[in-house]
């Protein structure tokens, strides 16, 4: 089957072009860059078989349709992730490219649209510990960017809906694991962890899930979900303590001594967070620590139920993840744990 994969070039994307060539589809990879690892030709095109490399802008619709004509299934990725409270790239990106994207797949005839949307579309502050389909959604103005965007594109995203597209829309947990290029913050914690230099953690817990756990949601939605429907994609609800010790114990490090308590971070946010802005850093914020000092349960359950998703333990998680790092020197675009 031919596909059409936006954001091919990141995290989520690497992994979802691995899964999809696998299973012997016919990708066209649509981003601004080539991801490491498809292919040695200086060309785009030559990025390995079943995948043609070509360049498209989703604030621009005109190279969109040329892009996505000829696919069946088209799998939306691209996103700005942001820990700002305004940022007008992000927001355009995240609901107008949303639009875009739908409505050139709706031009040229896709059958079916699988929008990766994430859990932070739902309002994490007010959900009471829970959040399933059904809970409240991000658009709070006092919400940072990314949460209020990721919630307005899935609106821009039922409009087009509305009009005839087939689309439904996945949400992913915390996203980690292996295979990470790009560097992601969840990733670069366990990482540094592993190499022994973490020695305090902050305390607080989120649900992680396994990239390749997540690709392989995305394939199931577009095979089995319901029109317009969402569907929460969960791994499991772990303390970053837990996951942080894990990570070290891998590699033979120790890991950090204690976790400072969820309360202690929140009733300092405001010192920490414009000390943490003068020195440049955006990890100690309300964008950044909400959802882990809420650590609201996520309900995966209709993931599982409708689509079949099954997503994989922590540990094993865990584990690749430093393997793949631990193997980092055999290739010089990954850092490794030296």
């Amino acid at each position: 089957m031919k596909v059409a994969v936006t954001g091919a070039a990141g995290f989520l994307g690497t992994n979802l072009l691995h899964r999809l060539v696998a299973g012997g589809h016919e990708v066209t990879a649509v981003d601004r860059v080539r991801p490491v690892g498809w292919g040695d030709g200086p060309e785009r095109g030559t990025a390995g078989p079943g995948v043609t490399w070509v360049t498209g802008d989703v604030l621009d619709p005109e190279s969109l349709r040329t892009a996505l004509d000829g696919a069946e299934v088209v799998y939306h990725l691209v996103a700005v992730i942001t820990l700002a409270h305004r940022n007008d790239l992000a927001w355009r990106v995240n609901t107008e490219g949303v639009r875009v994207v739908a409505e050139a797949a709706r031009a040229v005839g896709v059958r079916r649209m699988v929008h990766a949307s994430s859990i932070h579309a739902f309002d994490q502050y007010t959900c009471g510990g829970r959040i399933d389909e059904n809970s409240a959604r991000s658009v709070d103005p006092g919400l940072p960017v990314y949460d209020r965007s990721k919630a307005q594109g899935e609106v821009e995203l039922r409009a087009v809906i509305d009009a005839g597209l087939d689309a439904v829309i996945c949400n992913p947990t915390g996203v980690y694991g292996p295979v990470d290029h790009s560097g992601s913050r969840i990733n670069t914690t366990l990482r540094d962890c592993a190499r022994g230099r973490v020695p305090v953690m902050i305390g607080g817990g989120f649900d992680l899930v396994d990239v390749r756990d997540v690709a392989a949601g995305l394939i199931l939605a577009g095979e089995h979900g319901r029109t317009g429907e969402n569907y929460l994609l969960t791994g499991a609800m772990v303390t970053m303590l837990e996951v942080s010790r894990m990570a070290a114990a891998v590699n033979g490090k120790r890991g950090p001594s204690f976790a400072i308590p969820p309360k202690v971070i929140s009733a300092a946010l405001p010192v920490l967070e414009p000390a943490a802005r003068l020195f440049g850093s955006d990890r100690v914020s309300k964008a950044a620590m909400g959802a882990l000092l809420s650590a609201p349960v996520v309900d995966g359950s209709k993931a599982e139920a409708e689509l079949g998703y099954r997503p994989r333990p922590t540990e094993e998680t865990v584990r690749d993840l430093i393997a793949f790092y631990q193997g980092a020197a055999l290739r010089p675009e990954a850092p490794s744990l030296a």
